[in-house]
């Protein structure tokens, strides 16, 4: 658009300054007249611009007006002064320009914030190349080559790296060089060099000439810049916010961008502070800095007290430009680690983000980006009165008055009004957000008093409360636990599991933060505590995995297994090497396995769909390390040999029926297709490949990392057991399932499905042709009576809680399923529904068999959330009694023993019916 094309203007309040503009440019078409003597009747110091600049703007009238602006920073660079002349007449023309185009109504906030950016990216960028050269001409940076500024770049912070650069900003700038493209005997000259040419850019910017100045340019965001140079190598830095860097500064790199430069070597350094910016974890304790950090700027600026215009900072007062710009940046600092969609380094971009990835309801986001855009166009107004870096609302009636004109009012009462209510709700939105939502404590009915006064008086020896801090959030919190507690249906079990979770907790600061600011987790926290205390005490050792309850889809039932493998596969991408990527998957396994766990305590899932949901999270996590494993094995003994090789799910995780506590029964096959050995730095035979192979495998799985651990690993089902290799050839597997195996080994067979690998295909067809061919009955079900008697010589009965052994229990019935699924010649993963359509069960037996293992699947899913070992009603507590109760559709413990005493009578019968026919 053109100047001419103007849509809007000022009110007019200085006639005079008006009359004078109007008869200056009495020549321009009258929509852009009438805005140039409205702009000059309220701001004098526009006044005197336009009528410096009279000639250029007749010029320009009539051209687009982005044409007119980028015309502004094709700089002249014959000379210092040339440059430091150019520089200074653009900037004065370009907030000229920028000024009517915002008021005009021709650009927008964005629009007209970009294009202050860009002036100041030209300026910095034109400016450093030119001194880079001039040293280099006089022989000052030995060995340095001219291109890209000898590896000196420039960081853009704050508003300018966000491209929002105010009206009369100041620009602040972190400037570095990249040590590593130069000859370390050169380092100390050259960075003499380069704080020369710093101080000098510095200068050029910033010092005001009869031509006026280009940006007032601040170093102080720099490490430690009380003591450090203005110019420092990049290694210094990194090692600085590596072990010395503060949350303000985290919060400071959200915007960070190269604007000048050797734009490579900056993007490196950014990214190599992405772990220092955007940590892994959910950061709930930036909270607590923030609101500190909030509560010091208004103590030391003396902004405390009520609301009122007159006199009012739009930056740093309540309901201020600076809140919105806290509020998005502490849930970035917060979440961002987990979320990537959130790292935003615009204000705009970062609330809408934040509602769009459902961590801000939209209400909020958009009546703060409305406040953020409407403080930002009036600071704007307020830096147009007299070009002065200040955010604050005139106290004086009439400059405020003047103020109002600018912005396009006539009625200063209802500007004001529209003002003050706009901080309102600025100001009410934030205080909900820092403010202390504890709620007052109800006091405790403990059943016994003695015993909880002495749980409660030894927290504070506990390792989570070891640090001044953790202790002072833990106090603001101790009145909510304790409420909490009360409101358990026996609160004295909820203490006792409550102090389990906080004794086994090894850091407090992060957790006691995050209950602080989402009290809905405390309530889950003691929900598990009291309903699944195997589960509280896997949180205490891991409480990390309570992030995951932030996510907006915590709730919903997981994502069928692609979707699980191509989530993690996107993690593992952002793993930087090898171990990273192990913990990678430990942090994701352990989210998804608490997320199913605490669906199943919640009934959004049932016991079935919690075991089909463990079972998919486990066979992700073996899809990808397989992948990542493969790669790490050829960077030093070569790609794996022949076609590769495959992994076979047994057990529960063949069959999908895992819990919480299941390990991984696998075996690895692979296919040489007559390789020999494979071919790398280092290699290897081909059998001695694979069976390494398969160990770093089995380590990828089962070692513990700082992260944690994933699953225990156990191939005893392999062919030939523990005497057998731990990676068997595809030939030999199919040799041994064909001669050699015995009939429990196929039965075992039948639960097997291959998970990963690029021979699963050629895997699946050996196992499919094994079972397909029926067996007769009798040699089979003498093999299951003999396997029967040796599970009743091996264990012991520990009564009707322990369903899966003993005669009638659910191993019981998986060996006659299994023996039944040989019979009939059966595919991997059939049941009794499938047997009883087959003729080998009739329908009523199919029925009971499914009924039986359903049940005593519930029992188990429950049982292996609450205690470790077999399921004890006193030992697991009344809130997981209550839990199995309603899984199992019982109504009271006395009912459910019945239920399950009634069902091994009926398929010990079944079984005992079945080996009659031996």
């Amino acid at each position: 658009m053109r100047l001419d094309q103007v849509q809007s203007a000022a009110m007019i309040f200085d006639h005079k300054r008006a009359e004078q503009a109007r008869e200056v440019f009495r020549t321009l078409p009258e929509p852009l007249l009438s805005l140039l003597a409205s702009v000059a009747s309220a701001s004098a110091y526009l006044s005197a611009s336009m009528l410096r600049e009279r000639d250029w703007l007749m010029r320009i009238a009539d051209q687009p007006v982005e044409d007119s602006f980028s015309a502004l920073l094709e700089f002249d660079c014959s000379s210092f002064q040339s440059l430091s002349n150019s520089m200074r007449i653009a900037k004065r023309r370009g907030a000229l320009l920028v000024a009517l185009a915002d008021i005009g109504g021709l650009w927008s906030l964005k629009q007209v914030t970009h294009a202050l950016t860009r002036l100041a990216d030209t300026a910095v960028n034109t400016g450093l190349q030119f001194l880079i050269d001039a040293e280099i001409a006089r022989g000052k940076l030995p060995g340095a080559d001219a291109r890209e500024a000898a590896g000196m770049f420039v960081l853009a912070m704050g508003k300018m790296g966000a491209f929002e650069l105010n009206y009369s900003s100041d620009i602040d700038l972190i400037v570095l060089f990249d040590e590593t493209r130069h000859a370390p005997e050169n380092w100390g000259e050259l960075r003499a060099g380069f704080i020369r040419v710093t101080k000098r850019l510095i200068r050029l910017l910033s010092e005001n000439t009869g031509e006026g100045y280009v940006f007032r340019t601040d170093l102080r965001l720099r490490p430690d810049a009380s003591v450090t140079p203005v110019c420092m190598a990049t290694e210094p830095a990194e090692r600085y916010y590596e072990s010395l860097g503060r949350t303000w500064e985290r919060a400071a790199f959200i915007k960070a961008r190269v604007c000048a430069g050797a734009f490579e070597a900056g993007e490196r350094f950014l990214q190599s502070l992405t772990p220092f910016v955007w940590r892994r974890y959910l950061d709930y304790a930036a909270i607590e800095d923030a609101h500190e950090m909030r509560l010091k700027i208004r103590e030391h600026k003396g902004l405390h007290g009520p609301l009122k215009v007159a006199g009012h900072d739009l930056k740093l007062g309540q309901g201020g430009i600076r809140e919105i710009e806290f509020f998005a940046q502490t849930q970035q600092i917060i979440m961002g680690g987990k979320d990537r969609k959130l790292r935003q380094r615009g204000t705009v971009e970062a609330l809408t983000a934040l509602t769009e990835q459902g961590r801000v309801p939209p209400e909020i986001s958009t009546a703060l980006i409305k406040a953020y855009r409407a403080l930002r166009q009036l600071e704007h107004r307020i830096q147009m009165m007299d070009d002065t870096q200040t955010h604050t609302i005139p106290e004086g009636e009439e400059k405020r008055a003047q103020l109002a004109a600018l912005a396009g009012y006539d009625d200063l009462e209802g500007f004001e009004a529209e003002i003050l209510e706009r901080l309102e709700q600025v100001h009410d939105i934030i205080e909900s957000f820092f403010h202390d939502k504890t709620a007052p404590a109800a006091r405790p009915d403990w059943r016994a008093p003695e015993r909880a006064a002495e749980i409660t008086e030894s927290w504070h020896a506990y390792p989570a409360l070891r640090s001044d801090r953790a202790r002072r959030i833990f106090s603001h919190l101790k009145p909510r636990i304790l409420s909490s507690l009360c409101k358990a249906a026996n609160p004295d079990e909820a203490l006792i599991r409550f102090d389990a979770f906080l004794r086994g907790l090894p850091a407090g600061v992060q957790v006691f933060s995050l209950f602080k600011a989402r009290p809905e987790l405390l309530e889950l926290l003691i929900d598990i505590s009291t309903m699944a205390p195997e589960l509280g005490r896997y949180l205490g050792q891991n409480p990390r995995v309570l992030e995951a309850v932030i996510g907006v889809e915590f709730y919903r039932s997981l994502p069928p297994l692609e979707a699980l493998k191509a989530e993690l596969q996107e993690e593992l991408g952002h793993g930087a090497d090898y171990e990273q990527k192990l913990d990678i998957t430990r942090i994701w396994a352990q989210e998804m396995r608490f997320r199913a766990g605490v669906q199943l305590l919640r009934g959004v899932a049932s016991p079935k769909e919690a075991a089909r949901a463990y079972s998919d999270i486990a066979e992700a996590c073996v899809f990808g390390l397989f992948d990542v494993v493969v790669q790490h094995f050829t960077l030093r003994h070569g790609p794996p040999p022949g076609k590769g090789a495959a992994v076979i799910a047994m057990g529960k995780l063949g069959s999908r029926e895992m819990t919480v506590s299941s390990d991984l029964d696998i075996i690895v096959v692979y296919d040489a297709d007559g390789a020999l050995q494979s071919d790398g730095k280092r290699p290897l035979a081909v059998a001695t490949y694979y069976s390494r192979f398969t160990q770093a495998l089995v380590s990828a799985l089962t070692v513990s990392t700082s992260k944690g651990g994933l699953f225990e690993v156990d191939m005893r089902l392999r062919p030939s057991g523990r005497q057998g290799p731990v990676a068997t050839s595809l030939a030999a597997f199919d040799s041994y399932q064909r001669t050699k195996a015995w009939d429990w080994e196929h039965m075992a067979l039948l639960r097997a499905r291959v998970i990963a690998g690029p021979v699963s295909a050629a895997v699946q067809r050996v196992i499919s042709g094994v079972l397909s061919v029926p067996r007769a009955s009798g040699p089979v079900l003498k093999s299951l009576g003999e396997m029967r008697r040796r599970l009743a010589e091996s264990k012991s009965d520990t009564g009707v809680w322990d369903v899966k052994n003993g005669a009638g229990g659910l191993m019981d019935i998986e060996l006659l399923v299994q023996a039944g699924g040989l019979i009939m010649g059966s595919v991997p993963g059939q049941g009794g529904a499938d047997l009883a359509r087959a003729g080998w069960l009739t329908k009523d037996e199919g029925d009971l068999v499914v009924e039986a293992l359903e049940l005593y699947h519930a029992v188990q899913q429950i049982s292996r959330l609450a205690v470790p070992g077999v399921f004890s009603p006193a030992q697991a507590g009344e809130g997981a009694v209550r839990l199995l109760l309603r899984v199992t559709a019982s109504v009271d413990v006395a009912a459910l023993e019945q239920k399950l005493m009634a069902t091994r009578q009926i398929m010990d019968q079944l079984i005992g019916l079945r080996l009659r026919d031996i």
